[in-house]
């Protein structure tokens, strides 16, 4: 049974992903997906394990929401979408006959933990970025500019401009974008195994949706997509199936204090004093 919590034009959803779009969200409604699923890796989501039987059970299953996930972008939308490095070829080819591929994003970071020994250690996640229509989507590439780490810190001139003149400082992103995984010490950390940084949500919501527009992530998690849009003045939906992340977007997203009679609060890691409860209800009802 699926139940919506809603507050100031951000909605959770707890139940199944399938089901609730399906059921919940209509058709050619929003502007923007954000779809980070289980990779079928093997991974503990709170006692619900990512392991399917068999890979082509897996890949049925990925098929169905991508379907409905398509559906429910408006005809301008976009759409983002990872999943693990041996699955990425069958999620490009299934989605290249269906939408256009205009970038295959590489998200690098560094990795302190063990690495393999015997073959070369994972270290990126793919994206695809997704349009319904190549002549009409959003990208407000003036939105994320970078710093342009070539030509212009040296400042070199290009002479290939009729004015020659030093180059840009600033550029927009390539596909290969260097952002640090959420680590347990830092401020945004939340108890997930694969949570996803701001950083990375900033990039995709600043630069594929404006202000007002409805964002989608079907597997919210820690609902950090829910927690940028918010931030930067989008509408949000996000699904989620496990009842401790749904708690967890309920507070992120300031919707309730409480949930069954239990306030709502981040968990102490092993470095910080306990938070007071009594503080937790103050900050809630001045909001």
């Amino acid at each position: 049974m699926m139940k919506k919590f809603e507050k100031n034009g951000h909605t959770i959803i707890f139940g199944d992903a399938i089901e609730a779009l399906s059921r919940e969200i209509a058709d050619n409604s929003i502007n923007l997906i954000f779809a980070d699923p289980p990779y079928n890796i093997g991974k503990n989501f709170n006692g619900r394990k990512d392991k399917w039987e068999s890979d082509e059970d897996y890949l049925d299953w990925c098929y169905q929401w991508l379907d409905l996930c398509i559906k429910k972008l408006k005809p301008n939308g976009s759409f983002y979408v990872m999943t693990s490095t041996q699955n990425m070829p069958y999620f490009d080819i299934y989605l290249r006959k269906r939408l256009t591929v205009l970038s295959r994003i590489i998200w690098y970071y560094d990795s302190s933990g063990v690495q393999a020994k015997k073959y070369y250690g994972s270290l990126y996640e793919p994206i695809l970025f997704c349009v319904k229509d190549k002549n009409n989507y959003t990208f407000n590439s003036e939105d994320i500019l970078v710093e342009a780490k070539t030509g212009a810190i040296r400042k070199l001139i290009d002479y290939r401009k009729p004015a020659p003149t030093v180059y840009n400082p600033k550029k927009v992103p390539g596909n290969v974008w260097e952002i640090p995984r959420v680590r347990y010490r830092m401020d945004e950390y939340e108890n997930h195994p694969t949570q996803k940084p701001i950083a990375l949500l900033e990039r995709i919501i600043k630069a594929s949706s404006n202000e007002g527009d409805i964002i989608l992530d079907p597997f919210s998690g820690t609902f950090t997509t829910s927690f940028v849009a918010k931030q930067y003045k989008r509408k949000s939906i996000g699904i989620e199936i496990e009842e401790e992340y749904v708690k967890i977007g309920l507070r992120r997203l300031q919707i309730a204090s409480e949930y069954n009679g239990q306030i709502l609060k981040k968990e102490p890691r092993s470095f910080e004093t306990p938070i007071d409860e009594k503080q937790i209800m103050l900050n809630f009802s001045e909001e």
